[in-house]
Order: C-alpha cells, then sequence, then structure tokens
C-alpha cells in the first residue's frame, strides 16, 4: 500500500463509508469515553478500582453510556441531518465539558437556564485561553473525522430493519449492564441523585428539554395578579409625616463566609462596621445557587419552601404589590436584568454620563447606583421603593469588580480563568470586590442618612453566594441539595434611618435578637410588605423579620 501522503492511496485519500447505526456507535462511544470522566469519578468514588469488580462496574458504566446515547442518537439521525446534528453537538459538548471539568459545574435545568441568560459581558469573561486545547480536543479533531465519513445509503426497508434492530439491541444492552450492576446504581443514584447531570452531551439535552417545557408552560399561563387587594397602611398616611424611601440592594454572588460582619476574620467590611445603626443578619440561607433561579423566587411570596418554577416565573412579584399599594417602584439594574421580576414597573440602569469616572467601555462600577440612586429620590415626591442591582462579586473576573482604590489584598488573581491562580489570590480579588460593596453600601446610608425629605431605610442581601476553589469548586450553581454553605448562605443587613423605626414602632434591641437567629431569602417578600406598611391578605406576619419587634397591627 503506498503511503498516505502519495494522495493516490491511504485511509485520507477518500472518505470512508459507514452506515448511520455504525456513525451513532462510534459518536455515542466517543461520548462515553471522552466526555463523562465527571461521571465515572462520581459514580465510582469511594470504589477499590484494584478489584476486578470496580473494573466490571467501570465497564458497564462507559457500556450504559454508550447505550444511553446510542438510543437517543437512534431516535433522530438521517441521512441529511447527520453530519450537522453530531457537528452541533460535538461543538456543544466540548463547551459544556470544557467548563464541567474547569468549574465543576452541573448542567442542571437550572444552571442551563443561566447559561442562556449570560450575556456578552459575561461571556468575554469565560473565553480564556483554556478552552482552545479542550475545544481542539472535544471538538476539531472528531469533526475532521466526522466530515471524512460518508453514509451509507440504504433502502427505506432496509434503514428501517436496522434502525429498529439496532435500538432493540441497545435498550437490551442498558437494561443488562442496569440489571448486573442494580444494587451498586440504585445506591449512587439514591445517595447523589444529582449525578445525571454530569452525563454528556445527555444532560444538556435532558435539561433544554425540561427547560423549553418550562417555558411552553408559563408562556400559556397568562401573568398572575397577587396582593390585588393591597393598600397603603396608615403609616404613609398624608397627615402621617414624611413619604418613605425604601432602598433595596440586591448584591450578586456574595457568600456569608467572607463577609466582616459576620465574623470573617479578615475585615472587608469596614466602613459598614463603623455605620451606626446596622443591623446584620449572620445566618442566612438562599432561594438558589443561581441568579435565574434566586431572584424570582426571593420576589415571590412561596419562596423556596413552596417551590414552583413555573408559578413563581408566571406570577406578579412584591414590586407589583408594592405598585399597586400607590409606591413608586424601580428597579436600577447593573447586571443582567431582573429575571422577569421588574416586568411592568420602571427599569433603568446606571448612566455613564452622570457617572464618567466610574463608567468605561459599556460597564459601570456599582458606585454609579449612588448616582442613580440620588436622582430618582431628588425626582421622586411621595413614597418609593427602588431595587439596585449590583455587578457585585460576579465571576469569575472578581478583579474587575472594584477600581484600584479598593484593592487592598495582594497579591489578587487578575485571571479570568480562576484555576491558573493560587486559591490564595483568588480570595484576595474576591475580597476585595466585597471591600468595594461595603464602600458602595457605606456611601448609600451616608445620603439616606443626611436624607431630609424623607424617612429612609435600606435593606441588603445577596443573591447566592460563590465557591473559591474549595473541594475543587468554583462559581456556583450546584443543584441546591448537594451546595456547600458557600454557595447557600449570604449576607443580609438592614438599616433603618430613626424616623422610619418611629413610625413603624420597630424595637432595635428586638430586631438584633431576631438577626441573631437564622433567615432566609423566603422571608424578604414579607419584611417588605411590613417595612412598606403595605396592607394585604398575602402578607404572612410570622415570614416578616420585623413582626414581632412591632406592636400588634402595626
Amino acid at each position: 500500500m503506498r503511503r498516505p501522503w502519495t494522495g493516490e492511496r491511504g485511509p485520507w485519500a477518500a472518505p470512508r463509508q459507514i452506515s448511520l447505526e455504525g456513525l451513532a456507535l462510534l459518536a455515542s462511544l466517543f461520548f462515553a469515553l471522552a466526555c463523562n470522566t465527571l461521571f465515572l469519578r462520581g459514580m465510582l468514588a469511594g470504589y477499590d478500582l484494584t478489584q476486578p469488580a470496580s473494573w466490571l462496574l467501570a465497564v458497564s458504566l462507559v457500556i450504559g453510556l454508550a447505550a444511553v446515547h446510542f438510543i437517543l442518537l437512534g431516535l433522530v439521525l438521517t441521512r441529511w441531518l447527520a453530519k450537522p446534528l453530531l457537528s452541533l453537538l460535538l461543538v456543544v459538548t466540548a463547551f459544556a465539558v470544557h467548563y464541567m471539568s474547569r468549574y465543576n459545574v452541573y448542567l442542571d435545568t437550572s444552571m442551563l437556564r443561566n447559561v442562556l441568560a449570560t450575556d456578552p459581558r459575561e461571556v468575554r469573561d469565560l473565553l480564556t485561553w483554556s478552552l482552545l486545547p479542550s475545544f481542539l480536543l472535544w471538538a476539531v479533531l472528531p469533526l475532521l473525522l466526522l466530515h471524512r465519513l460518508q453514509i451509507r445509503q440504504r433502502s427505506w426497508g432496509r434503514a428501517i430493519g436496522w434502525r429498529l434492530g439496532s435500538l432493540v439491541l441497545a435498550v437490551l444492552t442498558l437494561l443488562g449492564v442496569i440489571f448486573l450492576n442494580y444494587q451498586d446504581l440504585a445506591s449512587s443514584m439514591r445517595n447523589n441523585r444529582e449525578l445525571r447531570f454530569l452525563v454528556t452531551p445527555a444532560n444538556y439535552i435532558y435539561s433544554l428539554g425540561q427547560l423549553a417545557r418550562s417555558e411552553a408552560r408559563a408562556a400559556q399561563l397568562p401573568r398572575q395578579v397577587i396582593g390585588g387587594d393591597a393598600v397603603s397602611g396608615p403609616t404613609w398616611a398624608a397627615t402621617a409625616g414624611k413619604p418613605v424611601v425604601l432602598v433595596m440592594v440586591l448584591g450578586e454572588t456574595v457568600r456569608a463566609a467572607n463577609w466582616g460582619l459576620s465574623g470573617y476574620a479578615r475585615q472587608t467590611t469596614p466602613e459598614l462596621a463603623a455605620t451606626p445603626g446596622i443591623i446584620n443578619f449572620a445566618d442566612v440561607s438562599s432561594c438558589g445557587t443561581n441568579t435565574e433561579t434566586s431572584l424570582p423566587c426571593l420576589f415571590s411570596p412561596w419562596g423556596r419552601r413552596q417551590y414552583d418554577e413555573a408559578r413563581i416565573r408566571s406570577s406578579e412579584s412584591v414590586l407589583d404589590v408594592a405598585a399597586r399599594a400607590g409606591f413608586r417602584v424601580v428597579w436600577v439594574d447593573n447586571q443582567s436584568g431582573c429575571k422577569g421580576v421588574c416586568d411592568g414597573v420602571e427599569f433603568l440602569r446606571p448612566d455613564p454620563v452622570r457617572s464618567p469616572n466610574l463608567c468605561a467601555g459599556g460597564e459601570c462600577f456599582d458606585g454609579a447606583l449612588l448616582t442613580r440612586l440620588q436622582h430618582v429620590v431628588d425626582e421622586t415626591p411621595g413614597n418609593l421603593l427602588i431595587v439596585l442591582h449590583q455587578m457585585g462579586n460576579h465571576g469569575p473576573a472578581y478583579f474587575k469588580r472594584a477600581p484600584d482604590d479598593f484593592k487592598p489584598f495582594q497579591p489578587a488573581c487578575a485571571d479570568p480563568d480562576l484555576p491558573r491562580c493560587s486559591q490564595e489570590s483568588i480570595v484576595n480579588a474576591y475580597d476585595n470586590a466585597i471591600r468595594y460593596t461595603d464602600h458602595v453600601l457605606a456611601s448609600m446610608l451616608t445620603y439616606l442618612r443626611s436624607h431630609r425629605v424623607h424617612e429612609t431605610g435600606l435593606l441588603y442581601v445577596s443573591d447566592h453566594g460563590e465557591s473559591l476553589g474549595e473541594r475543587g469548586l468554583y462559581l456556583h450553581g450546584i443543584p441546591y441539595s448537594i451546595a456547600p454553605d458557600d454557595q447557600t448562605k449570604v449576607p443580609m443587613l438592614m438599616w433603618l434611618s430613626d424616623g422610619l423605626a418611629g413610625r413603624l414602632a420597630l424595637d432595635a434591641a428586638c430586631l438584633r435578637q431576631r438577626a441573631a437567629q437564622p433567615a432566609h431569602h423566603d422571608h424578604v417578600f414579607h419584611s417588605l410588605l411590613g417595612l412598606l406598611d403595605i396592607r394585604t391578605t398575602l402578607y404572612e406576619p410570622a415570614m416578616d423579620l420585623t413582626a414581632a419587634c412591632r406592636p400588634a397591627g402595626r
């Protein structure tokens, strides 16, 4: 045989023919062997790989993975669809495997929703050089092979017969794997059901289907009115005194473990610590581990305790209830949007013209939110609820979240590809971003304390936490049932002017005692109603963090 590079003969001289079933099997084996390291590692954790039984389980798992993907491909592949579909799967799977391996994330439905909501700024931070070898290995090389193959033609009758026979064989193979390893598989799936979201590409195919189903269900439902009977309470009657401004600052990706006010060894919140009247809630759990889940949940009356994603996403939020009660409601966003929470209320962004020193290249530091806050308050004579959605500690580019003047902790990681940095430098960059949030919040409080037209108050809470390399985990989005406290414990604080606390007859000592007890995102909806003195049958006093510290009926 002549050498391949002569062009006359050899493996690259002409396309090789392969049947559709053979192509599906080849792709399934590639997915099983090359793209499921995390799943196999999770399933085999605790097994002694020097024992034959462990190797038998490992081989069975690979065969089972191949069978699962063969069944999926066998149901959809046609002669004309095969190459385009497999090309798309190879490219998407390359990205999925890279980020799953790099940051130890799970591609469940909520994570996929978060991924699809990623804006261009976030995409830029995630496109690092470490993606290149992964893309070459999991996409480019398989694509080269795929396009050297020519699909063999068959008659309709033979094609249907081969397809049905191969699918039956794949199903029987999968059932055999389950039967032979039932005890091991049942134990692993019972104790760690989230492992199924590591099976790639079946994980994102399944999650995409679930997401489409959820969106279709929500789209069919009209936006549900909640708190239709909401009215402003007597506290804000025209004869009672000044109107109120309540500022809700929605933090991004700040975890309680690094919050100075909550006992962190490093003081990341020195300005807040020096601000009188701060009430810090030291043990607060989030509703989710990503923004797409936490935001709608946080502003709903049901929260995590009665979680129903479709109902929450198709219903109004506490912002609509406040607007119905006569408040001006404004959402100011320095992030990737409000995830549907602010639909129907005023939506603004930081104004680069008013904050030229804090905005550049289409991005603004969170300090620009203060300028926007002052402008909105100045033009609002009546009651106002304003939500300021921060960029906060959004990763992986923590070093971009604070001006140079607020980076006391060094050396700080300046690479969005976090595994390339030491954990110490990652923590330093993350803590610098918290230090800037401390300054932003303290500056807002300085403004609110000096404001004389309204009674003022501020509530700050982060949407979810973050992993900084502990146990090999980075960023966030781990399924809630197995997520570490780093991703589910968040900071929260409250500050009320003397006038507002007096109007509400709040006992500050009582509120500090309540702040020492566990709290949850689920409390936010009803606590906002309490602080705004909004009367509605939707209100649950037991879920209001301030209710027990006010006289009955207030």
